[in-house]
């Protein structure tokens, strides 16, 4: 169950969200959700959120990209098998753990990095990288867009490029434990100095064990907030395609399954956005 959402003060969400997230990695990588056994099974095989902006993403064969929050590694390595030479960072020690079990079953070339994203800059070469990419439910995590900008910025060599594929802000605000087919904005669009603390014993994919880490705190960012930042940083916009899919059930009850690895709304799904695909471009 989820314990309804508050604004809190947030000093301590590096620690809180950590355990959190490190007491679902091993379910995470045990759950047909993530479809690691196909991983290794099928050296073509790719994750159904890099699989989605193939056509966006181009060539990418021979760059050098680093994955902001990688989690268990899963996005990561389809990149590797698109070309790329890979590197993860993810806040959560067991989520690496994870990623690099997952990378030497699946005999995939990645790096893995413990680290806070804030931080990147100063664990990893700055200026070095071709490509930065970030995935589906990671920037909530973060309590300052304009500073994740700048390390994007410093991360990126002149040339390079961001590219994310993210869950809408408007879909962060909606209140999902309506029963009816009303959409009903119940939390914050925009960035507040204050945390979303949330206190859930569920997960997004199917799990076989309950979790005692429950809390956690993030936050929204609005798609202004999140493309001024970009531009403030010295980057340059090239791509912002809104999307009314999102590759997992983000609203239950209220979504069906598109057939392609994505959910949409079941009853007029032109109604609102439900997840976005960013790229710019550091000249």
């Amino acid at each position: 169950m989820t314990v309804a959402e508050r604004l809190v003060p947030a000093d301590d969400y590096r620690e809180v969200n950590r355990a959190y997230w490190n007491d679902r990695a091993p379910a995470h990588a045990a759950s047909p959700g993530y479809d690691v056994q196909r991983f290794v099974d099928d050296p073509a095989f790719l994750s159904d959120v890099v699989r989605f902006d193939v056509p966006r993403l181009g060539d990418i064969a021979g760059l050098t990209g680093i994955h902001l929050q990688c989690h268990i590694g899963t996005d990561t390595i389809s990149l590797a098998r698109l070309g790329a030479r890979m590197t993860g960072l993810d806040l959560s020690d067991a989520s690496i753990g994870q990623a690099r079990t997952i990378a030497g079953l699946a005999k995939a070339d990645v790096t893995f990095v413990e680290g806070e994203v804030y931080s990147a800059p100063e664990l990893l070469d700055a200026a070095s990288f071709d490509l930065v990419y970030t995935g589906i439910g990671a920037l909530c995590w973060l309590p300052d867009i304009r500073r994740w900008a700048g390390v994007v910025r410093a991360l990126l060599k002149p040339g390079g490029r961001l590219f994310i594929r993210e869950g809408h802000p408007v879909l962060w605000a909606l209140d999902e434990t309506r029963t009816d087919d009303l959409l009903v904005m119940q939390f914050p669009y925009f960035e507040t100095a204050e945390a979303l603390a949330s206190d859930d014993d569920n997960t997004y994919v199917e799990v076989d064990r309950p979790f005692h880490a429950t809390r956690s705190l993030s936050w929204n960012h609005g798609i202004g907030e999140i493309v001024t930042a970009l531009l403030d940083a010295g980057l340059r916009l090239t791509m912002l395609v809104e999307h009314d899919t999102v590759p997992w059930t983000a609203l239950p009850g209220q979504m069906v399954d598109t057939g392609s690895g994505e959910w949409a709304l079941a009853d007029r799904r032109w109604r609102a956005p439900m997840s976005y695909t960013l790229q710019a471009v550091r000249d």
